[in-house]
């Protein structure tokens, strides 16, 4: 070996001799068998030994092919890179979003443990705590219909304006949570195409409709278009005063949301270290609590609190998030699959997979290190999904049978809200735990053509048959499994979906808080906006924008 036999002299030296033997780990992998570690005396305990749980919630990633020593070498790379380190530095209130020179606090918006959360030596949960209160207020107001329409009545409706980390979380949880829904309806408006809002006022009634602004700044071009169409549909009907008495805002900018017209009691802001894919268990969470009210709200919130506890106190062997994301590294960057599937089978669950799309992908689309050097290995996969079954009809025929390998992360509740449609969730589980292990043994040739022989087929239709039947399997899987998703589990799970981004970007070295990735489209389309308002074609462009913008004005 020559000088590979030295011992390491730091700790580059450790983390590069670590990442080294995983190389190793992946070339053996690559020769085996998912479904041979089970076999043996220690395949018979394997999924024990290859899952962990926090109460009812189970990850079992025996269906990936790591083996005792390569999961050793994983959390070796967890210890070397820093992890441990790095989650003290976020929970502490530390500067680790360092582009934007911040902490990174979406933890203290659900710290229910009493203990102070410093930011330059001031504690920020005094001030946490009196939004919270404000937020269940004004929720308690509304759904009791204290807080009324303009014209008298409880509000049946509520529009909630944002984009992106705005949006995303409050519809995905709304739609998840929706056997706890007993407030107003919720709707959610968030692409500036016309058509979105169109709809908002076909179907509903501005005389019994709340409206939510949601944007940090008070700026964000899409959510302000929609917001000034919103509200001058509000007031065609009651007037600029009864337009003002059904607005509300989630924003930390208070000047420009009151000239807007929302009422001062009525704005609720968050502190600059709250980044918007990661802000829903503040302000921006709002429309769930109308949704589910206070005391459910509070359950969410416990069940990111506990998995924040689980995350900052297990050891990594026994850590969820901490295992998953080295599940996703050893996927990503030893065996080189490129993408990441979620497949809820949860109906509800029917937006999750575009939320963890988000906050995954705009955390760790990076190519820069903390340092601005660039990266040495691939960052953030392409995260998609579907939910079940419906994945089954469409894109698993790629999953089993396609010539890139996707890891799959299935999650499945133990038992379903509809008591007398029992059947329908067996039926479920069924097919979960179904295409999970149909991905690892796969299905031989020779199974296959013993099949169609005992259905007459024989010679070359046998072959032909047999050659397209057959599939190879040896495909990774993990799932995610819990008794029933109520709002407890729901912030657990989101919860562990976060930090495991977190585990991911400190174990490659970059600042997964930023994205400086979106900001130049956002300069040039209002640049482009401004040459198709005047019906200019500019100079300084490309044939093929000048093209597109000369055929939109032709």
């Amino acid at each position: 070996m020559g000088d590979d036999a030295k011992a390491p002299e730091s700790a580059s030296d450790e983390l590069a001799a670590v990442w080294s033997a995983l190389g190793n780990a992946g070339s053996i992998a690559r020769q085996r068998r998912i479904a041979d570690l089970f076999e043996g005396e220690d395949g018979a305990a394997r999924f024990e030994s290859w899952s962990a749980a926090h109460g009812d919630l189970l990850l079992d990633w025996s269906k990936t092919n790591v083996d005792a020593g390569t999961r050793d070498l994983l959390l070796a790379l967890a210890d070397k890179a820093g992890v441990a380190k790095a989650r003290e530095r976020m929970f502490s209130g530390e500067i680790v979003n360092n582009t934007d020179v911040r902490p990174a606090l979406h933890t203290a918006l659900r710290n229910l443990s009493g203990h102070p959360v410093c930011v330059d030596g001031k504690d920020v949960m005094p001030e946490i705590a009196s939004t919270l209160r404000r937020m269940r207020e004004f929720a308690d107001a509304v759904r009791s219909g204290e807080v009324a329409a303009f014209g008298g009545g409880r509000f049946r409706d509520v529009v909630h304006i944002g984009i992106g980390g705005s949006q995303l979380g409050p519809e995905m949880a709304c739609l998840a949570l929706e056997p706890y829904h007993d407030g107003p309806r919720i709707h959610f408006l968030a692409n500036v195409d016309g058509a979105s809002a169109a709809q908002i006022m076909d179907r509903l009634d501005p005389a019994t409709t709340l409206v939510l602004v949601a944007s940090k700044s008070f700026t964000t071009p899409e959510t302000m278009l929609n917001a000034r169409t919103i509200r001058a549909w509000l007031a065609s009907d009651l007037g600029d005063d009864g337009a003002n008495a059904h607005l509300a805002a989630v924003s930390s900018a208070d000047g420009l949301a009151r000239e807007f017209g929302v009422p001062d009691d009525r704005i609720f802001g968050f502190a600059d270290w709250v980044g918007g894919r990661l802000s829903m268990w503040g302000p921006v969470g709002l429309p769930l609590m109308l949704a589910i009210g206070g005391s459910d709200f509070r359950s969410f919130m416990e069940g990111g609190h506990m998995m924040d506890r689980h995350f900052r106190e297990a050891e990594l062997s026994e850590n969820l998030p901490v295992l998953l994301a080295l599940a996703g590294i050893w996927h990503a960057n030893v065996m080189g699959y490129g993408s990441r599937a979620i497949l809820p089978y949860d109906h509800r669950l029917g937006r999750f997979a575009a939320f963890v799309q988000q906050v995954d992908m705009e955390s760790n689309g990076k190519s820069r290190r903390m340092d601005g050097s660039r990266v040495a290995r691939d960052t953030g996969p392409v995260v998609w999904g579907e939910p079940g079954t419906n994945a089954q009809h469409s894109v698993a025929q790629l999953l089993h049978q396609g010539t890139r390998i996707v890891p799959v992360e299935f999650i499945v509740a133990r038992r379903g809200h509809e008591a007398g449609l029992a059947a329908h969730h067996r039926m479920l589980v069924a097919n979960c735990l179904a295409q999970a292990e149909a991905l690892m043994t796969g299905q031989s040739r020779e199974s296959v053509a013993r099949d169609l022989e005992g259905r007459g087929l024989s010679g070359a239709d046998l072959r032909l048959q047999a050659a397209h039947r057959m599939f190879d399997g040896n495909r990774p899987s993990i799932t995610i499994m819990y008794d029933r998703l109520d709002p407890y589990t729901l912030g657990r799970i989101v919860a562990l979906y976060e930090h495991r981004v977190f585990v991911e970007a400190a174990i490659w070295g970059i600042n997964c808080f930023d994205q400086w990735g979106v900001e130049l489209g956002k300069v040039l389309a209002g640049e482009l906006l401004s040459c198709i308002d005047k019906g200019r074609l500019p100079d300084d462009r490309d044939g093929s924008t000048r093209g597109l913008l000369d055929s939109l004005m032709s």
